[in-house]
């Protein structure tokens, strides 16, 4: 996701985002984002294992090898 900004641009974001917020503001930044990020993961996954789990159902014979 990140590959492409490389640590100046991290560095330069974190700058702006300290300039824009202040530094008590940063902590509480990071942990709703964070938070967002683990809730994110957790539907993806929880898609994902419905969507595989339908894929079972319409085909029972695929995963006998």
């Amino acid at each position: 996701m990140f590959q492409s900004i490389g640590i100046p641009g991290l560095i330069l974001i974190l700058i702006i985002a300290l300039v824009i917020f202040g530094p008590s503001k940063l902590p509480e930044i990071g942990k709703a984002f964070g938070n967002s990020l683990k809730e994110f993961k957790n539907a993806t996954k929880d898609i994902a294992s419905d969507d595989n789990a339908s894929d079972k159902e319409e085909n029972p014979t695929s995963s006998k090898n």
